[in-house]
């Protein structure tokens, strides 16, 4: 709610301050007096356009600045970094020379932070003022509340949004489909050439060793040959001279016993001489390659080589990017299945969003036929007894073809429809309705439905266009019982509706030195029944016109303690 609001060079208010409080609050005054300044700062402050013919002459700027408390769970101030039960300080200058500048808590902000603020706490219902019926959603919205229908709203917004994930997901892979094919061959192609190649771990350093034998085989076998002469073929070779020195320490020993510890080692020596002789021979036999072995292992070291410049550095690093690709490849083959899976599902999520949407659009033309005969009682007890209301219903049929029309509001449009003349067709409410009859539409709106929000303030302008008598008593419950929830302003020049009120104010305009201001003060006790009065009968103000006016108060004041409601009259 709006708990203070100063305004500074704005048209003919000077300097003006008002502190506000929760209930139903008046302003009345003479016709021209400046009561709409007030509500054109207002909006001003909730981020209306501002222009430098707002700016008071001989004045170079003029400013606005309210005080509101912040209303739990308002989505779009949290947004703006407020926190539950925060006051919002909001200040608006009008520039003469410039664009002008917004702050929030003293934070400089664009203008439009402060529409976006303004529509978390208050609203205004005049000529002008269409936030709430331009967007057709809100209708929707308005609609739901007033049939409870959030639980079942919520199961079709559920499944929509499965619907359409799924829709995003078969688009994805359709989209992608021609990629995966190529990718498919593609990773095929290097899992044939990988594996066609027979890698072993080590493989590589194996055929390198492999190769140079081959390479110096003539070299290799002559050496052995010279290798296996030293060692046993020739008469002075290794072995046979072992032998006789064997027998040579046989001979000594007697002499020198200390010899004989030495021969074991000498037959040991032999032992493995013989040995390593054995395994030359076996090498030299192994080792017969032909010029053809040759060519076959330079071959598979040139796959080798190549598989690595494209795949890794070594074997180990080929087949592991081997074991990536096929890990790959089988993902691709899942995701073509999961497409093929995908259609039969959607199918399914598509009957599921029909029926679900279906039952909700069958309440809906239910309660709209309700809603439009409850509006048609309120507006007619409101002073528009020969106006025709109807809350109209369009379906629009879900396609698979069009994700368009999948919605998860429904697959409904709602639209407020009037026709103030009889005779005359119903047409958009927004479109046609007179300043008057948004305020009193509103009012009833307001009344009678169930949204589930925090409480705000309801700015009502011209709400008593054209209407007396019951219509103005009826008007003037109407808004009282509304302040029980909302902070409620309203301009009016009805006394019934002033008698209602919880606080009143006067606006006055004054010439002083050439110049108009407009001042505004907060009428107490006796003022209150004298400004009736003045409404009731104008500017002479006889003793039966405070007479009525007190007998008013006194039945507001005692409507009032029947429902518990307050009042400082």
């Amino acid at each position: 709610m709006i708990k203070s609001l100063r305004i500074r060079n704005l048209a003919t208010i000077e300097e003006l301050e008002l502190e506000l409080e929760n209930g139903l609050s008046i302003l009345t005054g003479e016709t021209g007096a400046g009561k709409s300044i007030i509500i054109d700062a207002i909006r001003l402050i909730l981020g209306d356009k501002g222009s430098p013919d707002y700016i008071r002459t001989g004045r170079t700027e003029a400013s606005v600045e309210a005080v509101f408390e912040a209303p739990k769970m308002a989505a779009r101030l949290k947004d703006l970094g407020l926190e539950d039960g925060e006051e919002l300080f909001v200040q608006r200058q009008i520039s003469g020379t410039g664009p002008g500048k917004a702050h929030i808590n003293g934070v400089l902000v664009p203008v439009r932070k402060l529409k976006e603020a303004g529509t978390a706490v208050a609203d205004i219902y005049g000529q002008n003022d269409h936030v709430f019926l331009l967007h057709l959603e809100n209708h929707l919205i308005y609609l739901d509340a007033f049939l409870d229908a959030g639980a079942l709203r919520g199961e079709v917004s559920r499944a929509a949004l499965e619907l359409k994930s799924a829709l995003l997901q078969k688009q994805e892979l359709e989209s992608k489909s021609r990629e995966r094919v190529q990718r498919l061959d593609f990773l095929a192609y290097q899992v044939r050439e990988i594996e066609g190649a027979g890698l072993r771990p080590g493989e590589d350093e194996e055929l390198a060793q492999n190769r140079e034998i081959l390479k110096n085989a003539e070299k290799i076998a002559g050496l052995i040959d010279q290798a296996l002469d030293l060692s046993y073929a020739q008469e002075e070779s290794i072995l046979p001279l072992l032998t006789k020195f064997k027998n040579v320490l046989k001979e000594l020993i007697p002499y020198y016993p200390s010899l004989e510890s030495s021969g074991p080692s000498v037959e040991e020596f032999g032992i493995a001489l013989r040995e390593l002789s054995h395994g030359l021979m076996k090498f030299k036999d192994g080792n017969t390659g032909t010029p053809e072995d040759l060519e076959v292992i330079e071959g598979k070291l040139n796959i080798i080589d190549k598989l690595k410049r494209k795949y890794g550095p070594g074997i180990p690093e080929i087949l592991s990017y081997l074991e990536g690709i096929k890990a790959e490849e089988k993902a691709l083959v899942a995701g073509r299945e999961r497409l093929e899976g995908l259609e039969e599902e959607i199918v399914g999520k598509f009957k599921d969003y029909v029926a679900k949407a279906g039952k909700l659009a069958a309440v809906r033309v239910r309660g709209a036929r309700k809603l439009s005969a409850l509006m048609e009682k309120e507006i007619a007890i409101l002073g528009m007894n020969k106006a025709a209301f109807k809350v109209e219903v369009r379906t629009n049929a879900p396609a698979l073809e069009d994700p368009a029309t999948i919605r998860e509001g429904g697959t409904e449009e709602v639209e407020f429809l009037i026709s103030p003349n009889p005779g005359e067709e119903l047409r958009p409410l927004r479109k046609i309705a007179s300043g008057g009859e948004l305020s009193r539409v509103m009012l009833s709106l307001k009344s009678i439905g169930k949204e589930a929000e925090a409480a705000r303030t309801l700015i009502f302008d011209e709400i008593d266009s054209g209407i007396g008598g019951r219509a103005a008593d009826f008007i003037a419950g109407k808004l009282e019982a509304l302040s029980r929830k909302h902070q409620v302003i309203c301009i009016t020049h009805l006394p019934q509706i002033a008698a209602a009120a919880a606080h009143q104010f006067r606006i006055d305009k004054r010439f002083e030195k050439e110049r108009t201001y407009t001042t505004v003060r907060k009428l107490q006790g006796g003022e209150r029944a004298e400004e009736i009065a003045r409404l009731i009968s104008g500017t002479r103000i006889s003793e039966a016109s405070l007479q009525t006016a007190r007998e008013m108060l006194a039945s507001a004041r005692s409507g009032k303690k029947k429902t518990g409601s307050g009042s400082d009259s």
